[in-house]
Order: C-alpha cells, then sequence, then structure tokens
C-alpha cells in the first residue's frame, strides 16, 4: 500500500467507528478483508486509527470541521505532523478524495494547535474536565497530554518460569527487547519486537504474560502469604489471578459475573504452571483471607490503549458504574474472613471511583479501615490505576 493508500483505508476504518463499531472489531474485520496489506500497512493502519482517536478532538479542530469524521480526523492529524493534506488527498489510485472546496475553506480557516481551547488541546471531554481537574490537581495538563500518545507495552516475568534478567535475555534471543522498570519487580518494558510476543516460544510456554506495570505493581502490593485463600471477584481473564498464584503458593479461586470472560484462564494457567480454580457455584457462605475487587469502571487510566472508550463514557453511564461499583464493594466485604483484606482496584484516575468509593464504604460500614492506598498515573510509566487495603476494625 503506498502512504497515500493507507490514509485511504484509515479515513474508512474512523468512519465506521464512530458510528458505534468497536476499534478493534473493525480494524480486525479490515485485515481479514484485506489480505494484500502487509504487516507494515496493517500496522500503519492501526496507528493511523489509534492516533486519530486518542486525539479526536483536537484533530477535528486542527481540519476546520465541526465534527469528527475521517477525513476530518486525517486531514487534522497531517496538519499535526506539519504536512499539506492536500499532498495526501490526489485521488490518484488508492489516494483519497482531493478536499473540496469547502474543506479547504475550512482548513484555511481552522486555528493553530497553540490556539486551541486547554480541553480541546487535552482531548478531553468537556463535561470529564472538571472532575478530572479535581481529582489530579496540578497533574492534570501532564496525564492528559501523556494520553494523546502512545502507550507502552509491558509484560510481567512468571517468577515460577525464572527471573526477570533470566527472561529478559530468553526472550531477546526471539527478538524481542525490553529494558526493566522500577514500578514492578517482575515487569519488563518493551523496546523492540512487541508484534513478536503472542507468537513467541516464551509467550506460548508461559514465561512471559502481557499486562501494564500499574496493575503489577497493586498486585504485588497484596499482603500474600502461603497457603491463603484468596478470591478474585472480577478476574475478567483472570490476568490478576495469575500473577497472584505466580507470587505465592495460595489457593486462588477466580469468578466473574460474566463466566465467559473467564473462558481461556484454565489455558493461561495451565501455560504458566499456576493453579487457578474457577468458582463453579454460589459464593453465598463462603469467606477468603483477600477478596480482590477490580471493579468495572471508566476505563480512564487506559485510554492510552482503548481511546474511542474516552468518547463513548457519558455521565449516565459513569454514574451507572459508581452505583455498581458500591455494590460490589458491599458483596465483597460479606466474603472476607474476620482478621482478612479487602482489595478495592480501578483503572481509573477519577477520583469519585477511586477514594470516593472507598470515603462511602467506611461511612456505611463503620466497622471498616483503610490500612492503605496507591494511585499511579501514565507520569509514573504505566496506566492510570489504584488499589486500596481495608480490614475489619
Amino acid at each position: 500500500m503506498t502512504p497515500a493508500g493507507r490514509i485511504a483505508a484509515s479515513i474508512g476504518l474512523l468512519d465506521r467507528i464512530l458510528t458505534g463499531e468497536a476499534a478493534e472489531h473493525a480494524l480486525t474485520g479490515w485485515a481479514r478483508a484485506n489480505r494484500y496489506a502487509g504487516s507494515g500497512d496493517r500496522a500503519a493502519v492501526r496507528d493511523h486509527v489509534y492516533d486519530a482517536l486518542r486525539r479526536l478532538r483536537s484533530l477535528t479542530a486542527l481540519s476546520g470541521a465541526n465534527t469528527p469524521s475521517g477525513r476530518a480526523l486525517l486531514t487534522g492529524h497531517l496538519r499535526a505532523m506539519g504536512r499539506n493534506p492536500e499532498e495526501m488527498f490526489t485521488g490518484e489510485g488508492y489516494a483519497p478524495d482531493p478536499l473540496n472546496a469547502a474543506e479547504r475553506v475550512k482548513l484555511r480557516a481552522a486555528p493553530g494547535a497553540d490556539m486551541l481551547p486547554e480541553l480541546v488541546a487535552l482531548d478531553c471531554p468537556d463535561w470529564l474536565g472538571p472532575q478530572l481537574k479535581d481529582s489530579l490537581g496540578n497533574d492534570f495538563a501532564p496525564v492528559l497530554e501523556a494520553m494523546r500518545h502512545r502507550a507502552p507495552v509491558f509484560l510481567r516475568v512468571n517468577a515460577r518460569r525464572g527471573s526477570r534478567n533470566e527472561v529478559a535475555v530468553r526472550i531477546a534471543e526471539e527478538g524481542i527487547e525490553t529494558r526493566t522498570t522500577p514500578l514492578a519487580s517482575h515487569a519488563l518494558e518493551v523496546t523492540a519486537g512487541e508484534r513478536s510476543i503472542r507468537n513467541s516460544v516464551s509467550y506460548q510456554q508461559g514465561f512471559v504474560e502481557l499486562q501494564d506495570a500499574s496493575p503489577q505493581a497493586a498486585v504485588e502490593a497484596l499482603p500474600l502469604k502461603r497457603g491463603m485463600r484468596i478470591l478474585d471477584y472480577c478476574a475478567g481473564g483472570g490476568g490478576k489471578s495469575l500473577a497472584i498464584a505466580a507470587r505465592a503458593d495460595c489457593d486462588v479461586t477466580a469468578h466473574d459475573a460474566e463466566p465467559r470472560r473467564m473462558r481461556d484462564l484454565p489455558v493461561r494457567a495451565a501455560r504458566a504452571g499456576a493453579a487457578v480454580r474457577i468458582a463453579k457455584s454460589d459464593l453465598q457462605g463462603q469467606n477468603y483471607d483477600l477478596v480482590l475487587l477490580d471493579v468495572p469502571c471508566s476505563g480512564i487510566g487506559t485510554w492510552r490503549r482503548d481511546p474511542d472508550a474516552k468518547w463513548k463514557l457519558t455521565p449516565e453511564w459513569l454514574s451507572d458504574l459508581l452505583r455498581v461499583q458500591e455494590e460490589i464493594l458491599d458483596q465483597g466485604s460479606r466474603l472476607v474472613a474476620p482478621a482478612g483484606t479487602l482489595a478495592y482496584m480501578t483503572c481509573s484516575l477519577l477520583g469519585a471511583e477511586n477514594g470516593g468509593q472507598i470515603a462511602a464504604f467506611l461511612d456505611r460500614h463503620p466497622d471498616w479501615r483503610l490500612v492503605e492506598e496507591r494511585s499511579f498515573t501514565p507520569l509514573n510509566g504505566g496506566d492510570g490505576f489504584y488499589s486500596a487495603h481495608l480490614t475489619r476494625v
């Protein structure tokens, strides 16, 4: 594909995504339907699409358009890179159609990047800006700016298979270059070869798992002891269950309100040499030494990886999430043994989902106390993440 052909393909994909299709679904479908596109083409198109979604507001403004569209976003993207969009919008071969008269007028009248309003320049939804400013304080602008860029890729080294240094050497031999990060003791940041990870022998044999460094750090902070009964109550794919099982010989049970999310967990656990049981029955009456609640949340901390989620989040959806988080905290607390720990986690940066939920829980349950809490932002290197440990008074 030519560079202009890649732009044209990205425009079509963005139009599909802007009408509601999930970005990953659209990209996967396009790759399957266009077998002629090589790995370099697929990677370039993916980068165009995700860059445009991360910067949807600012790129739309730089194009002069009033509403986002595939053409507007890629016009703004080229302008942001210092390129003249008309060099790509030629209509020749597989290039996108030339800019029409109205598009040219809007482009000439569009403000420069240094003239954009703050929330537009930072690609932040207007309704969320005040809440995020309250939550992040002086870090608001630097964090939102970091969110406009691609996220680093991290691996979690499976301590049951080898040390971080040993595994780093092993995967380097497979073309995957990494460096250590201070965020977590088993985390490696991938610096080259990331597209080879899933097909590597090291990944397939359970030496490494893909997992951001912030949740790795949160799991490392859990007060684990040999023989503990642990419940991962909102397990999802089970990444934290596997990370716990790699740290200590515990009885780990994974549970999720939608069990299909855990369908790959038994295979991943066997690959990692970890023992994780899947909850098969009602948990009522059970109790555990540690209950982990990685609750459904807005996902604001992962906007770099899932940028279309930024624009789908609404005040109504956030309100529903806050109610669900409150219910899960109450449910999970009833499953904790008398001297046990309740660990609450989100991948959000919003105070209402984090410290606000903990404060409200403690108001409802004065027999509990906060032991510690931790917050991570992209300024730490990984995703935005929050964790809190509670125990009974």
